[in-house]
């Protein structure tokens, strides 16, 4: 029997603190995860929904992008996609009345915890000007209400169509398309938060924005190099895939501020050795770097393969290959020992170990996540990974490659889709050519500029495809004002969250279909017939997904559906798009994509194939390289490190073990020894002592920008921890509020959550 939401908030002001873990999983990753499984959805659902999860005939797990194998196991899910699954597949519910109950005042001061415990959306609702209450509204009227706004604005500029990586191919496509016969390229999505930086970084070096390894490919590595990533808590499916590496050989570095438990030690449980053994040990060589120094250790390790006699690969180099004489040159120019050390704080012997390692493996491997591309130069520190993989001709051969994991289980599918402020020409024009009008051609709005254009009146409409945007986007103080500033906010949700509280002077939540749920879509002719829709993993796989349960109620609309309907109120007669067919029949929607994105040929006969397809990837499957050079690309960018002065940290923000994105299952941190509690921050013993900070004691987390405003993030409990020295790390969203909204990368935009210079003052009283 599922168990009842939350009443009330619970309290956090004493979280338990206990030594962190040196491995991951076992049997209290199964207990765990049945146990909330068991909470939201009762024994036999909770039976009934985890066997189907990434199976060939199931569906996409809602959390990471992590690829499946061909050969499929029974259970075919890690402990964190069973709660990301338990908590869509939920029989609680939040109808009309709850909203009856609860004012958007009340709704303003409950934790993002709470909120998501408290069940599924089952009606369409909204929130009229100067309401504080949300009421129930029928689908018409709510698109009448959107048409009205949209049709209002003096430009379409001034509307903002924002997506989270959830969505699918399908929606995301009739998404953008949508928004671009409406005349804008406002497409902000959770990419310009996360890997926009890779994508910057390997458009520029190799031509194709997406990693270039296949599952496959970690299994014939010699060496697998895991940088700025927690696999343990935010792909734990990739430990499986690093043991089977391990078992055929492969040596790993993890390069990271903090010791992670799941890199340290994996206790698979599909195995008699990772549930009553003693489990796999994973890493071979662990980097303690500094935040923020990942460019300055890979620079000194290409340095030292410059000057290793035999260590390029000159006929790769020669063929394939552009900048290398400059790159060369910049990096042989000398080293600060004194800058590595500050910048990295790794020791001389620490970087050779790492260079024999590299140096003794033919088929290197790259993985990295957010703490390499949440800098501001993350992208000049991706390509000096690249660097390092070109020197030896790790490009385009089994076994080697660039691997940026994915976090959210369809954001690179999104992005191939469309989503994306700043579309390639080519894509315009194949759009043109399909649906025949003209595309915009101007960039659109990113992220960071679209909560500039709400602060600043230039953005009126706000339309959120899935996400907790408020709660996913940082400076949370301005970003919240600048919502606000809005005259409508839409939000396509399955479930509660933050940004629903956070709203325009007009407010909708659309309620959607999971991907667990059954999507039979009934045809003009009266006929009907179950559809599924696509996702594209981390690695490039294309897949079908299929939901068998039943909905969370009869009100519920699927997400292509709403954007047809919408296209059809706002755009109408205007548009000669079949929006009608399109959302009853997802094999049309499928036809059009074939004809405008390359790789998706003959889409529908290929997704039929159990497993999916792979898109094409010209670096990877032909070693050529579609860069302006015509050539992989070596860069030659100065050394950059983040640095903060006396008396202050460095702060990393992160996700605790109960958390996925912005979606907190409880409140627990099992791996750091964390337990009923979030604020709290990790600084190593050393510094805290330094700054007067005892293990226990209550600090307010201070952020130090060139504006000069304070921004604030009160009562956190200090936790000694085994983290770099100078270095700092919370969890967000808490402390998003921390991140200035003009503290991001150069290139991409993308905040810099990685490096934020902090100082501690002792707690305020409340």
């Amino acid at each position: 029997m599922a168990g009842k939401p939350p009443a009330s908030d619970p309290v956090q002001d004493a979280p338990e603190v206990s030594g962190p873990q040196h491995s991951a999983v076992g049997i209290p990753a199964i207990a765990h995860a049945l146990k909330i499984s068991q909470q939201q959805m009762g024994v036999r659902r909770t039976a009934l929904t985890l066997l189907r999860v990434n199976q060939k005939n199931g569906f996409d797990c809602p959390g990471c992008a992590w690829p499946e194998d061909d050969k499929r196991h029974a259970a075919e899910f890690c402990e964190n996609g069973a709660k990301a699954v338990a908590e869509e597949a939920t029989l609680r519910r939040v109808t009309p009345d709850f909203f009856t109950a609860h004012s958007i005042e009340d709704l303003a001061t409950r934790s993002g915890y709470w909120l998501g415990q408290q069940g599924r959306l089952t009606h369409p609702m909204y929130l009229p000007e100067g309401a504080d209450h949300y009421e129930p509204v029928s689908w018409d009227r709510a698109f009448g209400l959107i048409a009205e706004e949209l049709t209002a604005l003096a430009s379409p500029d001034e509307a903002v169509f924002y997506t989270s990586g959830r969505t699918s191919n399908e929606a995301a496509f009739l998404y953008q398309l949508f928004a671009r016969e409406f005349g804008t390229n406002n497409l902000p999505d959770c990419s310009n938060m996360c890997h926009e930086s890779s994508g910057s970084a390997l458009t520029d070096t190799l031509g194709v924005g997406k990693g270039s390894v296949l599952l496959e490919d970690l299994y014939k590595a010699d060496l697998i190099i895991v940088a700025g990533q927690n696999p343990g808590t935010n792909h734990p499916r990739m430990l499986s895939a690093l043991e089977k590496a391990k078992a055929g050989g492969a040596k790993i570095i993890s390069i990271n501020p903090l010791p992670e438990a799941g890199l340290e030690r994996f206790k698979n449980p599909q195995t008699p050795r990772g549930l009553a053994g003693g489990g796999t040990a994973l890493t071979d060589l662990f980097l303690q770097v500094r935040i923020g120094g990942d460019q300055a250790l890979f620079r000194a390790l290409n340095r030292r393969i410059l000057q290793t006699d035999g260590a390029l690969d000159e006929d790769f180099i020669r063929d394939h290959t552009h900048g290398f004489e400059e790159f060369a040159a910049l990096a042989r120019a000398g080293e600060d020992a004194d800058d590595t050390l500050r910048a990295t704080g790794l020791t001389h012997d620490e970087i050779e170990r790492a260079l024999a390692m590299v140096l003794a493996s033919e088929r290197t491997i790259v993985c990295w996540a957010m703490g390499l591309t949440q800098h501001k130069h993350s992208v000049p520190t991706i390509q000096e990974v690249v660097n390092l993989l070109l020197l030896r001709g790790n490009i385009g051969r089994p076994g080697a490659g660039v691997c940026p994991v994915r976090g959210h289980s369809n954001v690179q599918g999104d992005r191939t889709m469309g989503i994306f402020e700043r579309p390639a020409p080519a894509f315009l024009d194949a759009l043109e050519k399909e649906f025949g009008f003209a595309p915009p051609r101007e960039h659109g709005y990113d992220v960071v500029r679209a909560i500039r254009a709400l602060r600043d009146g230039q953005a009126k409409v706000f339309f959120a495809m899935g996400g907790n945007f408020v709660a996913a986007t940082p400076d949370t103080d301005v970003t919240e004002a600048a919502v606000r500033r809005a005259r409508l906010t839409v939000h396509v949700s399955t479930k509660l969250n933050r940004s629903h509280a956070v709203t325009g002077a007009r407010a909708l939540i659309l309620p959607t279909l999971g991907r667990t749920e059954r999507d039979r879509q009934v045809r003009p002719d009266g006929t009907s017939a179950d559809q599924f829709v696509t996702v594209e993993d981390s690695m490039g796989m294309v897949h079908a997904s299929r939901g068998r349960l039943e909905p969370a109620g009869p009100q519920l609309l699927s997400e292509p559906a709403i954007v047809a309907r919408l296209a059809r109120r706002v755009l109408g007669s205007d548009s000669d798009t079949p929006w009608e067919r399109f959302e009853t029949d997802y094999a049309a929607i499928r036809d059009r994509i074939a004809r405008v994105i390359p790789g998706f040929e003959d889409f529908n006969a290929k997704v039929a194939r159990p497993g999916g397809f792979a898109l094409p990837h010209a670096p990877r499957d032909s070693r050529s390289f579609p860069t302006a050079t015509g050539k992989a690309n070596f860069t030659a960018a100065p050394v950059e490190f983040p640095t903060a002065p006396e008396g202050r940290l460095l702060l990393q923000t992160l996700r605790s073990h109960d958390q996925y994105n912005t979606t907190i299952y409880g409140l627990d941190d099992r791996y750091r020894g964390i337990k009923n509690g979030r604020r709290v921050v990790l600084v190593h013993p050393d510094d805290a002592h330094q700054l007067g900070f005892t293990d226990g004691a209550y600090a307010d987390l201070i952020s130090e920008w060139t504006d000069g405003s304070e921004r604030r993030a009160p009562g956190f409990r200090v936790v000694h921890y085994p983290t770099a020295r100078g270095c700092a790390a919370a969890y967000y969203p808490e402390t998003n509020v921390l991140v200035p909204l003009d503290h991001t990368a150069d290139t991409s935009n993308t905040p810099a959550s990685k490096s934020v210079v902090i100082r501690l003052e002792t707690a305020r009283e409340s």
